[in-house]
């Protein structure tokens, strides 16, 4: 598929791939329209009732409340009749904000469309509601509040309608009723988990609110108020006013969340048994509101238990893999450091926390961290501190980043970024003390509604080295409704060290420009949109300026959208590399010279909407001296969304590569059954196996969500070398316990 995510990931991260699928007509099909001037105004009406959050909508109160209902229609088409009309009501008490929508279907119950019951949900393949409040009036800056029929959450903090943080969570509830007409949802949000400004006394509380609707089964999107098919919900420049409100002034709010866990860890080589602990742990976290703008998160004795395991990858390229992190201390509020959002350049990247000497080390425990946080429509200010324990294999480590960025302008930001990584003296290891800094300057700026560009510079001062390196990204990217045109340009020198951060390699300069039409064919309606076009991925080296190392043109003629969201991909990528340095993917020694080649790509997947959907891709041609046919295929199963099955398969068939001019077939199995009762109790349970490396992983989890945002975890991991005759197994299990109290 074409880079998007790798070319724009700060702009565009896959949870609102709608965005990138939708860049269209505007309101009056032809072209995007400005934000209005006076923004529409809504009400919320104040509540004398108590108001029981069960889907209904039945209390009185319901009623007397001002009907939102004034949608409009950005998919399939721009403007338009709306065949799944949706309303909103607003109301208000002393603690919570609620919202009562009614979602309508044109054929009822059978329309609805729901993947599983998992909490933050891919909102492109669900029917949703959302919710999206800038209650700061910054029109940068918005969290937003998901649901689906059955009630699923979702919660995400989104930065400039162009980085979006899906893994920030709040304390909020939900619940759904399905009908035969359509459904229901009934939304309580505490005030005391959104940030608002001070009230001024007898003046109602304006913020700026958006909705949106996504009727799966038509792929109908609709949102309130109006905004261009080429943004998203996000886009606050576009909000409504939401009056009314009369907010209580902030008053202490802490939310505490305590844990206590056991954990029962074996590595076994053969039958011998060569490590084993057991172990009972406390702690936990807390988040202080300090002020309607200041929070202030603390943990200690961390734990990620619950946390996703990485996937294995099999690597055929230059560069090094991105990891996503996947921890939630460190997921929440990612989108405010410089960097965060793109695969090239982070001066901060946490993942470089908690393991003992690599990406790939074991993980390393963490006795405290605290998190800072002061932003305002005007600035923001962030703060972390993490220190981690010495082990038998790493020293002890304080890592602390501090941010500050300004806004400017309507969408624009400029800011600073320092990063300080500490390691102490380890007698143990024969190390000493060593630091490590870089300094990051970056920016966002929006001159027009369909041009982005985002800047970063960084530099690095390591004391081991006593070297300074440099790195940089650039970003500027236009979106229309007939066109995309972009270019991306990233730069990492050779004494770059971020021992906190992520670059994608050293010594490199990245220029990617490129663009696609976009077209909706009337004479062929079962074809939604259609994005011809071509990137250029240039690569050369920073230091010996020029010297080039690898070229491709990725170029797409059939890259089609179907009406049912199906998608077809047919392109071709002619390649050019030069080889000076070792280089042995997956153990294949290939020789230093030059080599030119052509790749070919089909890929196709069907509605994943329903019940059975597949996919399938097949990725062919030479490679470097040899050939290398990739075929990937995936299945998933959802008779209901309670149950869910999905499997996926990869097989590189090599021939010929190398100075041995070797074969070579790698085969990569996943498998994943997730089991729901509700949305807060589920099973899920994976298993890979790596033909390549003969490794096998299972990942069995057990959550139930018994009261909001406090869970119980039942995890089970095991690794397996030599899954046939065991070699080497670790086995993990972890049971874990977490009580959330706001305050």
């Amino acid at each position: 598929m074409k880079p998007i995510q790798s070319l724009f990931i700060n702009l565009l991260p896959y949870g609102t791939s709608i965005l990138l699928v939708n860049v269209v007509f505007a309101q009056d099909q032809v072209d995007n329209f400005p934000p209005p001037e006076n923004p529409v105004i809504i009400s919320a009406t104040k509540s004398l009732g108590k108001i029981t959050i069960d889907g209904h909508l039945n209390e009185p109160d319901w009623e007397k409340a001002e009907i939102v209902s004034d949608f409009f229609r950005v998919e399939p088409t721009q403007g338009g009749n709306i065949k799944n009309p949706t309303t909103v009501r607003i109301l208000y008490d002393d603690r919570n904000i609620y919202f009562g929508v009614f979602c309508k279907d044109s054929i009822g119950k059978k329309g609805i469309r729901i993947q599983d019951l998992r909490r933050d949900f891919d909102n492109t393949e669900n029917d949703v509601f959302g919710i999206q409040i800038d209650a700061q009036n910054t029109k940068q800056y918005s969290i937003s509040f998901q649901t689906t029929p059955y009630g699923n959450q979702l919660d995400q903090q989104s930065f400039n309608d162009a980085n979006t943080d899906a893994d920030w969570n709040a304390l909020w509830s939900v619940r759904t009723q399905r009908t035969d007409n359509g459904y229901y949802a009934e939304f309580a949000i505490p005030f005391k988990s959104i940030r608002y400004d001070r009230p001024v006394e007898k003046v109602p509380a304006e913020w700026g609110v958006t909705f949106y609707r996504m009727a799966r089964k038509d792929y109908e999107k609709t949102v309130f108020p109006a905004i261009p098919q080429s943004f998203s919900e996000n886009r606050m420049t576009y909000a409504a006013k939401l009056t009314g409100l009369d907010v209580p002034p902030p008053s202490a709010n802490i939310r505490a969340e305590p844990y206590a866990l056991y954990q029962y860890e074996e590595l076994k080589s053969g039958d011998q048994i060569i490590e084993k602990s057991s172990d009972p742990k406390v702690g936990g976290d807390v988040k202080w509101a300090i002020s309607p703008n200041t929070v202030l998160d603390l943990t200690i004795n961390t734990d990620f238990a619950q946390a996703d395991v990485d996937r294995a990858v099999n690597n055929l390229e230059r560069f090094n893999i991105f990891f996503p992190e996947r921890r939630q201390f460190f997921l929440e509020n990612s989108g405010i450091w410089a960097g965060g959002g793109n695969f090239q350049v982070r001066p901060f990247f946490s993942r470089s926390i908690g393991l003992e000497n690599s990406f790939n080390a074991k993980p390393a425990p963490l006795d405290f961290g605290a998190r800072f946080t002061d932003r305002n429509e005007n600035r923001t200010m962030a703060g972390l501190v993490v220190r981690q324990r010495e082990t038998d294999n790493s020293t002890g480590s304080t890592f602390g980043v501090a941010r500050y960025s300004q806004n400017y302008g309507k969408e624009n930001n400029i800011g600073a970024m320092v990063t300080y990584r500490l390691d102490d003296t380890a007698d143990h290891l024969g190390t000493s003390s060593s630091n490590n800094t870089t300094i990051s300057i970056d920016g966002f700026i929006r001159p027009k509604n369909e041009v982005t560009l985002t800047y970063l510079l960084s530099a690095s001062m390591d004391s081991e080295t006593g070297q300074t390196g440099y790195s940089g990204r650039l970003f500027s990217g236009k979106y229309t409704n007939k066109y995309y045109l972009g270019y991306l340009n990233a730069f990492v020198s050779q004494d770059y060290t971020a021992d906190m951060g992520y670059v994608f390699q050293k010594n490199v300069m990245y220029h990617s420009p490129g663009g696609y039409a976009i077209i909706r064919p009337k004479s062929l309606p079962f074809i939604r949109r259609w994005d011809p076009g071509v990137f250029l991925n240039y690569y050369h080296d920073f230091e010996n300026f020029g010297k080039f190392q690898q070229a491709s043109l990725y170029i797409f003629p059939i890259y089609l959208w179907f009406k049912d969201n199906s998608f077809l991909e047919m392109s071709f990528t002619p390649t050019w590399q030069n080889i000076d340095f070792d280089f042995a993917p997956l153990g294949l020694e290939i020789e230093e010279g030059d080599y030119r080649y052509t790749r070919f790509l089909a890929n196709y997947f069907t509605d994943q909407s329903k019940k059975i959907s597949g996919s399938a891709s097949y990725d062919l041609g030479k490679f470097y001296n040899g050939s290398r046919n990739t075929l990937t295929l995936g299945m998933r199963y959802a008779p209901s969304p309670h149950v869910a099955l999905s499997a996926n398969y990869e097989r590189n068939n090599i021939n010929g590569l190398g100075v041995l001019e070797e074969d070579l077939d790698t085969d990569l199995y996943s498998a994943n059954l997730r089991l729901a009762l509700n949305p807060r109790v589920q099973l899920s349970t994976f298993y890979q196996y790596n033909s390549f490396d003969e490794q096998g992983r299972w990942n069995v989890r057990f959550s139930w969500e018994y009261m909001p945002l406090s869970f119980i975890y039942l995890v089970f991991n095991d690794t397996q070398t030599d899954v046939f005759d065991p070699v080497q197994r670790s086995t993990q299990f972890i049971s874990k316990i977490t009580f959330l109290k706001q305050f």
